[in-house]
């Protein structure tokens, strides 16, 4: 293992305060400020196999870390990040991180994971786009991965976990706990890593990925090729921003199956967005709040990183090579908490209860009252809060 604060641009420290320029993508990248971030290199002897064939490495991983870990290592907890998001999941916004942590009350003290009790990890996904390796970062001929990225899964995100735990001493989480994608990740943890995981927080996914959520992820994929900045997907050395048109349009769809249509009306209704016409060629309100989402994933996140981990979920099948989901389910012997949100169009409650009814024991499926939708496992961070905390009680 080699691990340091940053990487830098050929083997230069990185730039603490560097503010990138204009560029193509929304990634971090070496020589950036690394903010809160420590990185490590895994699989530098040999490579990591990939599910769909193919080979990877080394492999660099972003994470974060708040607490310590404890002498018998009994107090480690791993918190696993979204689609879009990264391993800031508590600190405010600055050098190095645009948007604030996104689940601080987990972390916050007197939280579930008070960091005077738990030592807690946070990673940047396998293909993601905020430190760990991905098609933005260099690959070992110095270029960026870009279009020769290859296809992940869920379950090869969770092999590079594996291995990170193992580097930081980790040989069994009290916990792992994630929503959406994130979930995905904390429900393939006990079948791909059988003994190290005592416990897993499922919260708002399901066991598969079902025919919508592929269709929704197709559009938004084509959304992002047809941009003709995309180029194939090696855009990086181009001037400008890059598809950043395609993937907002990706955004701005992914945002609507994010939320809900009563949440939605309630907020804009047919309003229109202050000092426009929509008669005259002005915006309704929620055409400027879906501009708004699409601006802010462009500058901070990488559109082939969209497509790599979009896809990965369009694979997600705990069923897979297991004899099928209600066999791998009811092979699980951690423990386990599902919660699901009860306005969400995109992953709704019955998937979660179709996984309790094939998982040891039954567990019960916890409810997040929220009108935001899939989002709401976001929003009602002090709900999420709770939940743990009785998880873990």
């Amino acid at each position: 293992m080699t691990e340091a604060a940053a990487p830098g641009r050929g083997g230069s420290p990185a730039r603490r305060g560097a503010v990138p320029g204009p560029r193509p993508t929304g990634a971090w990248l070496p020589g950036d400020d690394p903010g809160r971030r420590r990185f490590v290199t895994l699989f530098e002897g040999a490579p990591l196999r990939l599910e769909l064939g193919g080979e990877l490495g080394p492999v660099t991983v972003a994470y974060e870390t708040w607490g310590r870990l404890a002498p018998d290592g009994g107090n480690a907890a791993l918190v696993l990040h979204a689609l879009t998001g990264d391993s800031h999941l508590a600190g405010p916004a600055g050098p190095g991180h645009r948007s604030p942590g996104w689940w601080p009350q987990l972390v916050a003290p007197g939280g579930p994971l008070d960091p005077e009790q738990w030592f807690v990890v946070c990673p940047n996904v396998l293909g993601g786009c905020q430190g760990s390796t991905g098609p933005a970062s260099p690959a070992p001929d110095g270029r960026p991965w870009g279009s020769r990225f290859p296809a992940l899964t869920v379950r090869d995100q969770v092999r590079v976990e594996a291995a990170l735990a193992s580097r930081l001493g980790v040989a069994c989480w009290a916990v792992v706990v994630g929503g959406s994608m994130g979930g995905m990740r904390a429900l393939e943890w006990p079948l791909v890593a059988p003994g190290r995981v005592r416990r897993a927080i499922i919260i708002a996914c399901g066991a598969v990925a079902t025919a919508e959520q592929i269709a929704l992820c197709a559009i938004q994929a084509r959304a992002i090729r047809l941009d003709p900045a995309f180029a194939g997907g090696d855009y990086y050395a181009a001037a400008g921003p890059g598809p950043a048109a395609g993937l907002g349009l990706a955004r701005r769809l992914g945002h609507v199956s994010y939320r809900s249509e009563a949440e939605l009306q309630g907020r804009f209704g047919r309003g229109p967005q202050p000092g426009e016409d929509p008669g005259a060629g002005g915006r309704y309100a929620v055409e400027s709040y879906l501009d708004h989402q699409a601006d802010k994933l462009a500058a901070r996140f990488d559109a082939n990183s969209y497509l790599v981990l979009s896809r990965a979920m369009d694979h997600h099948d705990v069923g897979r090579g297991r004899g099928g989901v209600a066999a791998a389910l009811g092979s699980v012997t951690a423990q386990v908490t599902l919660a699901g949100v009860d306005s969400d169009r995109l992953y709704p409650l019955y998937l979660q209860y179709e996984m309790a009814e094939l998982l040891p024991g039954r567990p019960e499926v916890r409810l997040v009252s929220s009108p935001a939708g899939h989002d709401g496992f976001l929003i009602e961070a002090d709900q999420i809060a709770k939940i743990v905390a009785d998880a873990l009680a």
